[in-house]
């Protein structure tokens, strides 16, 4: 079609020669090629987020800008990343989501041959582009993924750990069992008496920002609770950090926490509203670690106490997940210091299944089950010891059951119709008339 050329973003440091020689070819017309520099990644964010076409997005990897949001970023606009790298890295950018690599010395010839292998050109309307690589299968051996939540003082964080625990009793998961941190304010290093502060999950997704790390790796990020037989993550070191998470390498790094571990137990907040909720983005990022996790998890265990405000705290975080995509079937709800009197939990259960019901008795939300009073917690979480086995015996098996019946499920592995964004898949543009 006539008037039709590529429209590119370039992103670079003052002194590379590539970005001067790019922006003269494009200005002389010796190539079909309309060039955009942006002087920082901020600015080239704000352009990919425009609604304006852009056939590719070229950017030095000296600038430390490339990671796995901004490539994930540019794909979803449907532009292609071309990283210019002299490959002495030694990082592979192609697995990381980038289409194609070159050197910085290339010539015009090498610029319009990988454009033309990765991109298109604008003009007319621009085909819907997806990105290549949603629906990809994770890699074998793929672990299990539990998340723990419950509002404060429901004990949900030493349930977490009765859990992984439990799990890792049994010699076959002994080492390959992992309490992950994942509350905004992370008390597991309190609980553990860990004396580091780091590594921890920043230094995880700063791992996999640009990088894939090896199962080595991943776990030289973790410590040892050698009387609980399990691995521990620790939590961010201050409440705002969550600022510096991005949601693509979080991703990455939870996925190989998976690929590292058989079980992963998360302890997550309970706050789980993003931006469809609320109207403000910050609120969803800010909430990123436990939306992540509840959407990844295979069960999310919710801790509650007995009595009414217990019972209507648990009954509100079972909705809230409900809310966010989790299915009934993956959630397990658990009622902690609980009394021995029969009579007693069976008014709680009549009392959860009714609250829960909302009229829809197709979908419930089995449970809860108990977990009796235990006095001296204080002081095994002070010295290390183990945890009593009255905690995690009831959880533990409830997580086994829950697991067997979904892989027994004919449609295990099936997801549910997902609500997509506008723009997401990509769309349609019509050039303006020149």
């Amino acid at each position: 079609m006539a008037g039709e050329r590529y429209v590119a973003l370039g992103l670079a440091t003052a002194r590379s020669t590539w970005f001067t020689n790019v922006a003269r070819w494009a200005t002389v017309g010796s190539i079909p090629l309309e060039f955009v520099k942006c002087i920082n990644v901020e600015e080239l964010r704000a352009r990919l987020a425009s609604g304006r076409p852009f056939s590719a997005v070229l950017v030095d990897a000296t600038t430390g800008d490339v990671d796995r949001d901004l490539l994930d970023l540019a794909s979803t606009q449907g532009a292609s990343v071309i990283v210019i790298d002299d490959g002495r890295g030694g990082r592979d950018w192609l697995a990381l989501g980038a289409r194609a690599r070159l050197d910085p010395d290339f010539d015009r010839r090498e610029l319009l041959d990988a454009l033309a292998q990765v991109s298109h050109m604008i003009g007319g309307a621009t085909a819907l582009t997806l990105d290549d690589r949603a629906g990809q299968p994770e890699p074998e051996g793929r672990g299990h993924f539990i998340s723990v939540t419950g509002r404060g003082g429901t004990g949900a964080s030493t349930v977490a750990m009765a859990i992984a625990q439990g799990l890792a009793d049994d010699d076959r998961y002994a080492g390959q069992t992992l309490v992950a941190d994942l509350r905004l304010d992370a008390d597991l290093a309190m609980l553990h008496d860990a004396r580091d502060i780091v590594p921890g999950v920043q230094e995880l997704v700063e791992a996999h920002r640009s990088g894939r790390p090896s199962g080595d790796d991943v776990r030289r990020l973790t410590f040892e609770v050698v009387n609980r037989r399990y691995r521990l993550l620790l939590g961010l070191r201050r409440h705002r950090d969550w600022s510096v998470l991005r949601a693509r390498a979080l991703d990455e790094s939870l996925a190989g926490l998976q690929r590292c571990f058989r079980f992963v137990v998360a302890d997550i907040d309970p706050d789980l509203e993003g931006q469809d909720a609320t109207g403000s983005a910050e609120i969803e990022e800010r909430n990123l670690l436990a939306r992540s996790a509840a959407a990844r998890s295979d069960i999310v265990v919710v801790v509650g106490l007995p009595g009414l405000k217990g019972l209507h705290g648990l009954v509100r975080v079972v909705d809230d997940l409900r809310a966010h995509g989790v299915e009934p079937a993956r959630i397990l709800p658990v009622v902690n210091r609980a009394g021995r009197n029969q009579r007693t939990r069976a008014e709680i259960r009549r009392t959860f299944a009714e609250l829960t019901s909302s009229g829809d008795s197709t979908r419930p939300v089995e449970g809860p089950i108990f977990v009796p009073e235990r006095r001296g917690l204080d002081e095994l979480h002070r010295d290390g010891g183990r945890l009593p086995s009255a905690i995690a015996a009831p959880v533990v098996g409830a997580v086994h059951a829950l697991l067997a019946r979904a892989e027994a499920r004919p449609d295990a592995g099936a997801s549910e119709p997902a609500r997509i964004a506008p723009g997401s898949l990509g769309s349609w543009f019509d050039e303006e008339a020149g």
